[in-house]
């Protein structure tokens, strides 16, 4: 398996003075547990436990100290107390105790670390299950990066580049074609790897149709009802060929379902971290406020499983500017989804900003909030500046002095003016460089 950026953030939490027992939250298929146990390597003695099987279940099946618990943890793995210790517990939502028990590792057995992680995990979070408040923290894991994918097929000094924000512009063309690729692949670990070991796009066919099925076998476990299923089996179906599209919930997709069952079914899968509603803001400076009224954009969990599940890989065959296929939907949601993947917090959330007044009608397609330079406005489109009207109004109302484009060309800088005197900096940024976005705009 191929090396994830994520284990960089597990070393930091390892070295925290506060170290609190983790619980890594991601969609199904995101390689939770593969990282876990990479990351295991490091320790002297790694203890597995999964709760879906019948004998790593039986321990928890009452409450004992937890001093005693970890004992006869240990005992069952035959392992013992020597060394750095790390124990990962998945698929913990199958046991409310082995929950609880987190935190009395945090209060008595600081020394271990302890991960728990469950495929199942965000649908019943506040609902069934509920964890020690206070003393545990989170990282969430997403599908992989660009750069990772760089990794995973061999191309480590390109990978190097692109984290740095530094490809020259004669390798430019080589840079942009592999992530034209990876646009049309996604970031799916088991498709990321499949294809990086046989090179053969048209051969992730199966891998795609798996994790689709198993998506769609998981809704008998979302909800209780019938009608509530067929719902939530609709969307998996149908819902694909909406992404990086502004939709309403009241007969979505040209079905018979009503505004609510739609709305509690996207909610579910949001929580299921399948997909992210996206509100739209009228701010122009942070804090940026969503506006739940307005109707929100549709951004599934990955790319690569919209091209397939959509029908629309073939559009993306042979284009030099991803910005061509599909509308330049697709472009907006790889690009939307290398800017998500920049964080491991479970709160992180998109917006894009919206102008609804009459005969001024505008949108940007992302606000991102930069640690070097606050409030920055995202436009994913090629072209002269003078077709950036939207972004034009936007930086005449606001107070940024930056924002960045997306594109199919090599890295530029332009000084803009616009129609009101303001002058701002225009960033022309490569695809390429969108998951690493916040060092790219240090340097």
């Amino acid at each position: 398996m191929f090396r994830r950026n994520a284990l960089d953030w597990l070393n930091q939490w390892k070295v925290k003075e506060n170290r609190k027992p983790l619980v890594v939250r991601g969609a199904r298929q995101v390689g939770k547990t593969s990282l876990v146990k990479e990351f295991g390597k490091q320790f002297d003695t790694f203890v597995y436990f999964n709760l879906e099987t019948a004998e790593d279940y039986a321990l928890f099946k009452k409450e004992m100290p937890v001093s005693d618990l970890f004992d006869l943890m240990l005992a069952v793995k035959g392992k013992s107390r020597n060394g750095s210790i790390l124990l990962f517990i998945d698929e913990i939502q199958n046991s409310p105790v082995a929950i609880k028990m987190l935190r009395y590792f945090y209060e008595e057995l600081p020394d271990v670390y302890v991960i728990a992680a469950g495929s199942l995990l965000e649908t019943m979070i506040n609902r069934q299950i509920s964890f020690p408040v206070g003393r545990v923290e989170y990282m969430a894991l997403r599908p992989c990066s660009f750069d990772e994918f760089l990794g995973a097929i061999g191309e480590v000094a390109l990978q190097e580049m692109v984290c740095n924000g530094d490809v020259p512009e004669v390798l430019h063309p080589k840079v942009l074609s592999l992530f034209n690729k990876y646009t049309l692949i996604g970031g799916m670990p088991q498709a990321v790897a499949e294809y990086a070991s046989g090179r053969d796009v048209v051969a992730l066919g199966g891998t795609y149709q798996s994790l689709l099925a198993g998506y769609a076998d998981d809704m008998e476990k979302y909800k209780s009802s019938e009608s509530s299923r067929n719902v939530l089996r609709y969307l998996i179906s149908h819902g694909w060929a909406f992404a990086s599209e502004r939709i309403t919930f009241e007969r979505f997709g040209n079905s018979n379902y009503r505004s609510r069952e739609i709305g509690d079914a996207f909610r579910i899968l949001q929580k299921a971290m399948l997909l992210e509603l996206v509100y739209p803001t009228t701010c122009t400076k942070l804090p940026i406020l969503d506006d739940l009224r307005k109707k929100p954009k549709l951004m599934w969990i990955d790319t690569g499983l919209v091209n397939y599940a959509a029908g629309t890989q073939s559009e993306l065959l042979g284009k030099d500017d991803i910005n061509d296929a599909w509308r330049g939907k697709i472009a907006e949601h790889v690009v939307g989804q290398e800017l998500l993947g920049q964080s491991y917090s479970v709160l992180e959330k998109r917006h894009f900003w919206v102008r609804e007044a009459k005969n001024a009608q505008a949108e940007i397609d992302f606000l991102y909030s930069s640690r070097e330079y606050g409030l920055v406005p995202v436009e994913v489109k090629s072209g002269a500046n003078a077709h950036l009207k939207s972004l034009q109004l936007f930086m005449r109302e606001s107070e940024c002095d930056t924002a960045v484009r997306f594109w199919a060309k090599p890295c530029s800088v332009d000084t803009v003016k616009t129609d009101n005197s303001r002058v701002y900096k225009l960033l022309n940024m490569p695809y390429y460089y969108a998951g690493n976005m916040e060092r790219v705009l240090a340097r």
